[in-house]
């Protein structure tokens, strides 16, 4: 407290202010609190051992300094304390290690969980899917390219701001079930007390409980690729009643909103739609404007992918690129209709204009004729 009281007068901090910038976010999970006075505890036992140590140190300099007259003294060797300096710091680990070795089992057990969602990391956005419910959904980031590129303001949330979060009930015990498409990826909110990575080929798990409505937010804590700071994960916990209407809503606008495969799209739908998607997946790489990354990443506008070859342009979208990793393949990602909308945007927008239109079916082909 005396260094809180400190901090406050050296800083002219609100108390709520010091504790958002210089301590863990307010837990709203069980773990979260116990992960939360964890840390204080070790946090004091260190602060102890620093200024007790130091403090010693500092009072034998000052004490036996050669100014003021002392003669230094040659000894060799004492067992006892040797035994004391060897048997405290161990008393102090093992204090330390059980209650941290009691929470990580406790983080690890998910048994008696009654929701379960599959949380799949991509470059760079979160697929979240409710096994139980027919549910799934993309979590993109939401913060507008005009507040990144400081043309417009920023909002308080920025980079930290989702289209569609991650909703969950308060009371409920959640198990998420994490994965990878591509690369190493980590879940991490910090007010839920949850940090786990999602790695391709492996499937780990994680739980938490939140016990009151609220938005929580997070974000991947792995350097996965060039924008691993605009992977951000948003929490909305509601009310087990407003959770249930929520998830009703999503299932009768999934179904309202499944494309027919048979239908013949018009030009300008496919356009108004792949802008949509292209905003959504691929501005990052090959920019708003088409122009790409010199070096990194290349250019549509005006290229011979999307001017000439319409079924290498398919292939490479469906299935990202065969000579390295720097296209992701979009086929498991985006339905037949979004990757049809945003191969016509490429091939029609900017300075292409090369009047190609790509139904659903082509991609339904193109797949061998799997949906």
């Amino acid at each position: 407290m005396a260094c809180r009281r400190v901090l406050l007068l050296l800083t002219g901090w609100s108390p709520a202010v010091l504790a958002a910038n210089v301590n863990l976010p307010p837990p709203v999970t069980g773990i979260a609190q116990d992960i939360y006075d964890l840390h204080m505890l070790l946090l004091y036992i260190t602060g102890g051992i620093f200024v007790l140590v130091f403090g010693v140190m500092f009072w034998a300099i000052l004490r036996h300094r050669k100014s003021a007259g002392h003669q230094a003294k040659h000894f060799h060797e004492n067992t006892t304390v040797e035994i004391i300096w060897t048997l405290i710091p161990l008393l102090i680990l093992v204090a330390m290690a059980w209650p941290a070795t009691r929470l990580i089992l406790q983080q690890k057990s998910s048994a008696g969980a009654e929701l379960t969602i599959k949380v799949t990391g991509y470059q760079w956005k979160w697929h979240y899917d409710y096994l139980d419910d027919g549910v799934a959904f993309m979590s993109h980031l939401a913060t507008p390219q005009s507040a990144i590129h400081q043309v417009a303001d920023r909002g308080e949330h920025y980079l930290l701001e989702v289209d569609q979060p991650l909703v969950v009930p308060t009371g409920t015990k959640v198990r998420l079930l994490l994965t990878a498409n591509d690369v190493i990826h980590a879940w991490w909110v910090p007010q839920l007390g949850v940090k786990q990575d999602a790695i391709p080929g492996f499937v780990r798990d994680v739980w938490f409980k939140v016990d009151r409505p609220g938005t929580y937010r997070g974000q991947c804590a792995e350097l996965c690729g060039k924008d691993h700071g605009f992977m951000p994960i948003v929490v909305e916990a509601k009310a087990p009643a407003d959770y249930a209407r929520w998830l009703a809503a999503r299932k009768q606008a999934a179904a309202a909103n499944l494309d027919d495969p048979a239908k013949q799209w018009p030009l300008a739908e496919l356009m108004a739609r792949g802008e949509k998607v292209y905003t959504q997946n691929c501005v990052a790489c090959h920019q708003a404007n088409g122009k790409g990354i010199p070096g990194a990443f290349p250019a549509l506008d005006g290229s011979a992918m999307a001017t000439k070859d319409k079924p290498g342009h398919i292939d490479i979208v469906l299935n990202g690129s065969k000579k390295n990793a720097a296209m992701a393949a979009w086929g498991k990602q985006l339905s037949d209709t979004d990757i049809a909308a945003v191969i016509t945007y490429e091939r029609n927008a900017w300075g292409n204009h090369t009047g190609d239109v790509v139904q659903p079916k082509d991609i339904k082909a193109a797949r061998g004729g799997k949906a």
